[in-house]
């Protein structure tokens, strides 16, 4: 099976998941591809898909993308046009409500977010960022996403961080949910 999700921070949270919960994915021959953005849904699922190796399919997505992630599916012959948006998780692709991070922040809470924050070494480059006159009015949860999109790598790190500091009960259900079609 070959998960479809859209960057590398997907793939590691999805990794880091799968660990936590007992799952070594290389050794079921499940593949976590990161497709370098979701327009680029088309290229992957046709590489893998129907027109391709033919193998199964499943990904993860932000709500925002829904349309975006359909149209590549479709032009790929992986589902139908007729395909309800509903029956998106029937064929294995989960949501995230806006994005893997928002997810991930809800998850664990913007003070364990700041903690792991901390305890990465960050915690002051977090607070100089929510101290700059732009943000000073922007809500915790909204600096807290600046800040992980900030710097080349931060988002693909604190995916792993956010989830190893998670009890295994408040894992972001569209990570469990993808994971359990894998």
């Amino acid at each position: 099976m070959v998960v479809l999700v859209e960057g590398n921070s997907d793939r590691v949270a999805l990794q880091a998941v799968a660990r936590r919960t007992g799952r070594n994915l290389a050794d079921e021959g499940v593949e976590v591809v990161a497709m370098g953005g979701i327009t680029n849904t088309r290229t992957w699922a046709s590489r893998y898909g129907p027109h391709g190796l033919d193998v199964p399919l499943a990904g993860l997505y932000d709500a925002a993308d829904e349309a975006k992630l359909r149209r590549g599916l479709v032009a790929a012959g992986v589902v139908s046009m007729r395909l309800e948006p509903d029956d998106l998780p029937a064929r294995g692709f989960y949501k995230c409500s806006a994005d893997l991070e928002d997810e991930l922040i809800r998850a664990l809470g913007v003070e364990g977010v700041e903690e792991v924050i901390e305890a990465a070494g960050e915690g002051r480059s977090l607070r100089i960022l929510a101290g700059m006159p732009v943000q000073r009015t922007w809500s915790r949860e909204a600096v807290l996403r600046r800040f992980l999109g900030s710097r080349s790598g931060r988002k693909s790190r604190y995916a792993a961080l956010f989830v190893e500091a998670l009890e295994p009960d408040r894992l972001p259900e569209p990570l469990t949910a993808v994971l359990a079609t894998a």
